[in-house]
């Protein structure tokens, strides 16, 4: 018998998670079930605001106090709730243990491409093209036109000054703002959002080469249902396909 139930993630589909009571009733260990690979929550109400807005090319940063949980580059998208898109996807996945001990503060770097120094010259570059305009009328070609206003609004800078009245100081302090984009994450989304289920029935109660259990002669366990999760990209299907074909083997 192979039990290839999957787990809790995508329950639209009919997935119960009937393979862990499966599991248990069969006297193997199973490990704590929690969404992964989903979409965070966050504190701030500009967040919202930004709903739909996609940024590519971006870097992500998630700390616990001083000490970097999850740092890495990619494409990221606002919702009505958070933050989704593959970077926070793979994120949820690494730092699920940590938040489930409180929030964690996390920033995006707009211009990751650019240092603080590259990108200080740019917006001086745009303050000198647009020496009269207003503030607002100038800095907008930085970002897509949702984000100008949610930057404008935290960057401390009046939107009406003109460019020419903004002190060095300002300036830089709004450009550390591009490179450290704020936002504090609260909680992750739930099952009905998640790609995989993190957890599951224990590898140590199974024979890695077979996928056989070792408590049971001839039953076989494969997939989602098992202990095994990977970051997003195609490494949880490979999980599924390599542990049917050990076990697919095993019976032939």
């Amino acid at each position: 018998m192979i039990v290839a139930t999957g787990g809790l993630s995508y329950p639209s589909t009919g997935s119960t998670g009937d393979g862990y009571r499966f599991a248990e009733e069969t006297g193997h260990k199973v490990t704590q079930r929690t969404p992964s690979l989903v979409p965070l929550h966050t504190k701030e109400d500009y967040i919202p605001k930004l709903q739909g807005l996609s940024l590519r090319n971006v870097k992500l940063t998630i700390k616990k106090e001083k000490k970097t949980l999850y740092q890495d580059f990619g494409e990221m998208l606002f919702t009505h709730q958070g933050v989704s898109g593959p970077l926070v996807l793979s994120a949820s996945a690494v730092i699920a243990d940590q938040l489930e001990k409180g929030e964690l503060k996390a920033w995006v770097d707009l211009k990751p491409a650019l240092s603080l120094e590259q990108l200080d010259a740019r917006i001086l570059r745009e303050f000198e093209k647009g020496q009269n305009k207003q503030f607002k009328n100038v800095i907008h070609v930085l970002f897509p036109s949702s984000l100008t206003p949610v930057m404008l609004s935290l960057g401390g800078i009046d939107p009406d000054k003109p460019v020419h009245d903004i002190s060095k100081e300002q300036r830089k302090a709004f450009g550390a703002l591009v490179k450290a984009f704020p936002f504090t994450i609260t909680g992750m989304g739930e099952f009905k959002e998640a790609i995989i289920t993190r957890g599951g029935v224990s590898v140590k109660d199974i024979q890695p080469g077979t996928m056989e259990s070792r408590k049971l002669s001839h039953l076989y366990f494969i997939g989602e249902v098992l202990d095994l999760d990977a970051l997003t990209g195609g490494f949880n299907l490979q999980i599924a396909w390599s542990t049917a074909y050990l076990a697919a083997m095993a019976l032939s």
